[in-house]
């Protein structure tokens, strides 16, 4: 079952293209992820599916009444600002102590609760982020950058329990990441994006295109190559989507 998709989706931002003709879909428990270079219209096209932005053309289409978590790439607390775990995953919205409880413990991190938010290390930071979203009973989980600013064991274990949620609750995720190795691992499905869909499908597929090998050289584990897009000329390869570099 498709729970959101966008046909011809374009985004047009202070004047700049951040998306051309995006055809995207995602569907019931599984883990799609979207990779590409910095201001490739990643976190924009996050942003068009949870309502936040709204195309200049093209199509967005939900399932009625979806269920959505959301875990932004970053959020700013004031240092300053008491603010308790608790209260944090009471906002805007009252929570039951129960259900707190219950979406602290899926994230591991149940002696939380109690703590001053701007206490919390990055890697519980981000748990109790993950907990907020889960307190939706969301049937998609998307997460932008969701390891941003952890170190690899931090990271490794996040990703695990991205998987174990998708596994138990049968939530589909989606989730923008610059971690190439562990894309390739733990995805269904991918999408390379550079203001368009560059090329998409399997893991191994999409490792193996043209149009992401330009992007990110051949091996998955490499640090980002940038490369200035040229989004005048594309061209087609198998099922993929041509994406061009200079």
């Amino acid at each position: 079952m498709i729970l959101a998709q966008t046909k011809n989706l374009s985004v047009q931002m202070g004047g700049h293209i951040a998306l051309r003709n995006v055809d995207f879909s995602i569907n019931s428990g599984e883990i799609v992820t979207i990779v590409g270079p910095n201001g490739s219209g990643k976190s924009t096209l996050l942003r068009v599916l949870i309502g936040a932005i709204r195309p200049a053309s093209g199509t967005v289409t939900v399932s009625s009444n979806l269920r959505i978590g959301y875990v932004p790439q970053k959020i700013g607390i004031d240092p300053t600002l008491p603010i308790t775990v608790r209260r944090f995953l009471s906002l805007p919205t009252r929570r039951k102590e129960g259900d707190i409880q219950k979406a602290l413990g899926r994230v591991q991190a149940t002696e939380l609760e109690n703590k001053q938010m701007f206490a919390l290390s990055g890697g519980q930071f981000q748990r109790v982020l993950l907990a907020r979203a889960l307190l939706e009973q969301p049937e998609l989980l998307i997460l932008d950058e969701p390891t941003t600013g952890l170190d690899q064991p931090g990271s490794a274990a996040l990703y695990r329990l991205i998987e174990e949620i998708r596994t138990d609750l049968g939530t589909a995720v989606l989730m923008v990441s610059h971690e190439l190795h562990v894309v390739m691992s733990a995805s269904d499905r991918v999408v390379c994006l550079n203001g368009h869909v560059c090329c998409h499908g399997t893991p191994d597929n999409v490792a193996s295109a043209p149009e992401y090998r330009a992007l990110f050289g051949s091996g998955t584990q490499g640090a980002l190559a940038l490369y200035r897009h040229d989004h005048d000329h594309t061209h087609e390869h198998d099922d993929h989507e041509g994406c061009t570099h200079a």
